[in-house]
C-alpha cells in the first residue's frame, strides 16, 4: 500500500507548529512512502476578508522544503504544494500571485469562509446557538463561493468540500446533513471535471472524512477520476492519519486508484 499524505501544515502556516523537516522525519517515522507539504497561503490577510497588506513572500515556504529535502535525503518522497485560501474573494489577485509563484507540484483551492446577515466569517467561529435554518444556509453560501472557485480552476483539486460538517458537526456537536445541499455539490463537480480538476478526500485527521461516501461516489460517477487524500495535519500527532483506511473507502466508492502529484501533473497510484 502506497501511503502518500498531500494535505499538511507545517510552521510555514499561521496555524501550523513543526518545521517540514520535523514533520518529514515523522513521516518516515509513521511509515508514509510521500508527503505534499501544503502550507496556507491567503489572497486575504489571515481569518479576514480584507485585501493583503503585502505580496505573499515565498521565500520562507522555498528554504523550508530545500532544507527538509536536504536533511531526508531521500528517504520519503518530498512535494511542495499549497493550500491557496479564499481566492473566490478575489480571483483577479489570486491569479497575480499563481503567476508569481514559483514551481509548485500540487495546489489544493479551499474555502474556509461563509457569511450570513452580518458578514463573512470563518467558519472556525460559527455560532452554537443558531436554528437548523441558519446552518442551512450558511452551507448555502459556503458551497455559492465553492462553486466560484471551481468556475476558475486555477488548482488542482477542491479541499475539504463539505468543510461545514466539521465546524457545525464536531466542533459545535449539531447534526446538520448535507444532503439537502446535494444539488450545489452535484453543480460543483460537474464544473470541475471536464476542467482537469479533481477533489481531495480530506481524511479530517481519523474523524468522518470531507467529503464522505455520498459525495465521492456521485463523483465517481459523474466521471472524476482525480483524487488526492490528505490528513489536514498541522501537528505531528495527526500526519497521515487515517490514509491507509480512506483508501478501502475510496475503493468501495468505485475508484481503482488515487492521485498524487509532479510538477503540477496527475500520476495515478493503484489501491
Amino acid at each position: 500500500m502506497y501511503l502518500a499524505d498531500y494535505h499538511v501544515h507545517t510552521a510555514c502556516s499561521p496555524d501550523g507548529h513543526l518545521s517540514m523537516t520535523r514533520m518529514a522525519e515523522e513521516g518516515v517515522r509513521r511509515g508514509l512512502n510521500e508527503i505534499c507539504f501544503t502550507d496556507h497561503v491567503e489572497t486575504v490577510e489571515w481569518g479576514t476578508v480584507a485585501p493583503r497588506k503585502a505580496p505573499y513572500d515565498w521565500t520562507a515556504l522555498q528554504e523550508a522544503y530545500a532544507a527538509a529535502r536536504r536533511q531526508l535525503d531521500g528517504r520519503i518522497t518530498l512535494k511542495l504544494g499549497i493550500e491557496l485560501g479564499e481566492a473566490y474573494l478575489d480571483l483577479d489577485s489570486a491569479g497575480h500571485m499563481m503567476d508569481g509563484a514559483p514551481e509548485l507540484d500540487f495546489v489544493i483551492g479551499s474555502v474556509h469562509m461563509s457569511r450570513d446577515a452580518d458578514g463573512w466569517f470563518d467558519l472556525f467561529f460559527i455560532a452554537d446557538d443558531r436554528d437548523d435554518a441558519y446552518y442551512h444556509a450558511v452551507i448555502d453560501a459556503y458551497l455559492e463561493e465553492a462553486l466560484k472557485l471551481a468556475r476558475w480552476g486555477r488548482f488542482s483539486v477542491l479541499g475539504h468540500l463539505t468543510l461545514p460538517v466539521r465546524c457545525i458537526n464536531e466542533m459545535r456537536h449539531k447534526n446538520i446533513s448535507f444532503r439537502p445541499h446535494m444539488a450545489q455539490v452535484e453543480e460543483i463537480l460537474r464544473t470541475i471535471i471536464p476542467q482537469g480538476v479533481g477533489i481531495e478526500c480530506n481524511t479530517n485527521r481519523g474523524n468522518a472524512p470531507l467529503p464522505d461516501g455520498d459525495v465521492l461516489k456521485l463523483y465517481r460517477q459523474l466521471g472524476g477520476e482525480i483524487i488526492t487524500l490528505g490528513s489536514d495535519a498541522h501537528t505531528a500527532e495527526h500526519l497521515g492519519c487515517a490514509i491507509g483506511a480512506r483508501q478501502e473507502l475510496l475503493r468501495s466508492c468505485g475508484f481503482r486508484y488515487f492521485t498524487t502529484f509532479d510538477r503540477m501533473k496527475p500520476t495515478f497510484q493503484a489501491l
